[in-house]
């Protein structure tokens, strides 16, 4: 089983320090985790000082994995490149594996995400005529392609409908309990982070303020320290919980 520990990291831009004496931990992997906290909290930052984007002290620490293993799929993927959606996906493939040549197994591969991802008839399209909810099902095409053992992703369904929002949790779930992957998550829609994930990782001002499992650290208290709002969380008549936001609180 993969798993992952932050022990006093430091993440900084040039000079500036974004994170100080970030911990957590350690991250067992087979199972969804969320990154959760209001905008410009920094979470894209703790994603790329993880991934190895930004310097800074501390360690980051991956057990039973390696840096190579670990896959990063940024908020903003610039697909700009002319290039149909399956070259895309096999451009990732090849990625740090050397040569283009690709074997039966590649190949295997690269129809085998698409298909999961319901996709398939999108392969011959270019990525400029995709929308912005095709893109981003290709850049989780890309993303899982080569069966990484670590995964971060920064909002992977800011773009898709509701259906493809759950569609893709779903499978990210599937994922991660196949392969024994971590797979952290960056989310907004509280509601899908309980229903999908098993533990979460709070951050605010660059600072993480909470780790452990979804349902206990999503307290009324961190959901008023993170977010401004007086919220709690019920259970619905199938059993499943849910956030109810009562009111927004004044800013201080």
């Amino acid at each position: 089983m993969v798993a992952l520990q932050l022990s006093h990291v430091e993440a900084r831009y040039s000079r500036k320090v974004i994170y100080a004496d970030a911990s957590t931990p350690e991250i067992a992997g087979g199972q969804l985790t969320a990154l959760v906290g209001a905008n410009a909290a920094g979470k894209s930052t703790l994603f790329r000082r993880i991934a190895g984007q930004l310097s800074g002290g501390g360690i980051v620490t991956l057990s039973g994995a390696s840096p190579q293993d670990l896959r990063y799929m940024p908020q903003d993927t610039g697909m700009t490149a002319a290039l149909s959606v399956y070259e895309s996906v096999i451009l990732s493939l090849k990625q740090g594996r050397g040569g283009w040549r690709l074997d039966a197994g590649e190949l295997a591969a690269v129809d085998g995400i698409l298909q999961r991802l319901n996709i398939a008839g999108l392969a011959d399209a270019p990525l400029a005529e995709l929308s912005g909810g095709q893109r981003q099902m290709v850049s989780i095409a890309q993303t899982l392609v080569s069966r990484p053992r670590v995964v971060l992703m920064d909002e992977p369904t800011s773009a898709l409908d509701l259906y493809r929002q759950y569609e893709v949790l779903d499978l990210l779930r599937r994922y991660a309990a196949e392969t024994g992957a971590v797979v952290i998550l960056a989310l907004h829609d509280l509601n899908q982070v309980m229903r999908a994930c098993a533990m979460t990782i709070a951050v605010a001002d660059g600072r993480i303020v909470a780790t452990g499992p979804t349902l206990e650290t999503l307290n009324p208290d961190l959901l008023r320290a993170l977010y401004g709002i007086e919220a709690r969380v019920e259970t619905c008549s199938r059993g499943c919980p849910m956030m109810i936001v009562d009111r927004v609180l004044e800013l201080q």
